[in-house]
């Protein structure tokens, strides 16, 4: 078992993960099972602080988010653990076990609810109450509240008015939730399914529109495509192909060695740009939405020059013009180095009818060297450490979200030998 056990485990790398808070008042990076937080008020890193008896994450973290107004934090992943932080002190203030890993978390709209998705499909919740501004965990024990049914969740949204709980899976499927008034006792009622994407989707945000409250909701895939969704009817409204779009691929005789995953996606705030990172591609794609034409249309390319950055992960707060991005991994085989991030910032998005948005260098960023020493680790990297973190991440999304296709005798063994805790009511 040696092969399948803990040298397989090994090498399942993560990708690092980026956040902004609503209001840039912090910026926090996840690799591996490192939470690193630069408190950009203050101009100096901040500390975390854990008295929980379950101590500091023991795992990758696959999921980082702020909340709408940004005074709560969740980080949770492969250890099982969902992390609740105040971001106005960095004590968490409460942590949650789950019986498996989890892909995917979302705090709604109004904080008084963390959800988060295992790697089984299920959407767990746990309340939480404020007084005097603080916030405290109700229950440390989460209640199940949708499922996928055996499919991993990629990512959770909750629409604009908070009424609905949007989740992505592998299966390539969008679900639309009614929001319950009680959802410690379940979600009931399923309002839709968005269906169109032939591949994993990878990523969710949504584009407001004054004359409609829920807004449009946009979504990223291992196909390479992104999709325009009215949630209220489950409607694709329109379909831009990116890699094609970007010159990666050809987008009517795609090889499969071509293949360009959409690996996030960031609306603008108070605008209809949405920026794109591409797997391996070393810049982003930036398109437009016509809210009124109900349609999605490339833009242009931005191009990272310099170095080997290729953003995974895209972050911005709602009040500056500023887009984060980090290209990162944690257990990097091959090499001494076991982690790498990489963080770098873009600006111009409001004056983008002006010209092409213009990435700031190291000593123009926010925090600037205090910054970066604090969220990479380190300031200069090796070209070579970017180009093999680069390919590992490549493989490890292969692996994780593309679902394999196994024979029936295949799948029969695969039943019978399966121990993993059945889910019960």
């Amino acid at each position: 078992m040696e092969e399948g056990g803990e040298s397989t485990k090994e090498l399942e790398v993560a990708p690092a993960l980026i956040a902004v808070n609503p209001s840039q008042q912090s910026v926090v990076v996840a690799v591996g099972s490192d939470l690193r937080v630069y408190d950009l008020r203050e101009g100096c890193a901040a500390s975390l602080v854990d008295e929980s008896d379950k101590s500091f994450h023991k795992d990758s973290i696959r999921a980082i988010r702020y909340g709408v107004n940004g005074k709560l934090l969740v980080s949770a992943g492969d250890d099982k653990l969902v992390k609740i932080w105040s971001t106005d002190s960095w004590h968490c203030i409460g942590t949650v076990s789950c019986e498996k890993r989890v892909s995917a978390a979302a705090i709604s709209n109004d904080g008084h609810y963390v959800c988060f998705a295992d790697k089984f499909g299920v959407v767990w919740v746990v309340n939480l109450e404020e007084k005097d501004g603080t916030f405290s965990l109700v229950n440390e024990k989460a209640a199940p509240m949708l499922s996928h049914y055996c499919s991993i969740i990629t990512s959770l949204e909750f629409s604009p008015s908070g009424c609905y709980i949007v989740s992505a899976d592998r299966d390539y499927k969008i679900r639309v939730t009614v929001m319950p008034k009680r959802p410690l006792n379940g979600a009931h009622e399923i309002h839709c399914f968005c269906l169109g994407h032939s591949e994993f989707v990878s990523c969710l945000d949504f584009i407001s529109s004054p004359d409609f409250q829920e807004g449009y909701l946009v979504s990223g895939s291992g196909d390479s495509t992104v999709r325009l969704w009215d949630i209220m009817s489950g409607s694709l409204l329109d379909t831009c192909e990116v890699g094609a779009k970007a010159g990666l691929i050809d987008s009517i005789e795609r090889e499969e060695e071509q293949f360009c995953a959409v690996t996030d996606l960031c609306v603008v705030p108070n605008s209809t740009l949405i920026a794109v990172a591409i797997q391996s591609f070393k810049g982003i794609v930036l398109l437009s939405c016509n809210v009124s034409a109900k349609s999605v249309s490339f833009t242009k390319v931005v191009s990272i020059t310099g170095e080997t950055f290729s953003p995974t992960c895209l972050g911005m707060s709602s009040s500056e013009d500023l887009l984060w991005m980090v290209m990162g991994i944690s257990k990097l085989p091959g090499l001494d180095c076991s982690s790498l991030v990489r963080v770098r910032a873009m600006s111009g998005f409001k004056r983008i009818s002006e010209g092409e948005p213009i990435m700031l260098e190291d000593n123009e960023m926010p925090g600037g060297q205090k910054l970066l020493e604090k969220l990479q680790g380190s300031v200069s990297i090796e070209e070579s450490v970017y180009v093999a973190a680069s390919e590992a991440l490549k493989k490890a999304m292969s692996k994780l979200l593309i679902k394999k296709h196994y024979s029936v005798e295949n799948r029969e063994t695969r039943k019978r030998t399966r121990n993993d805790k059945k889910f019960k009511q």
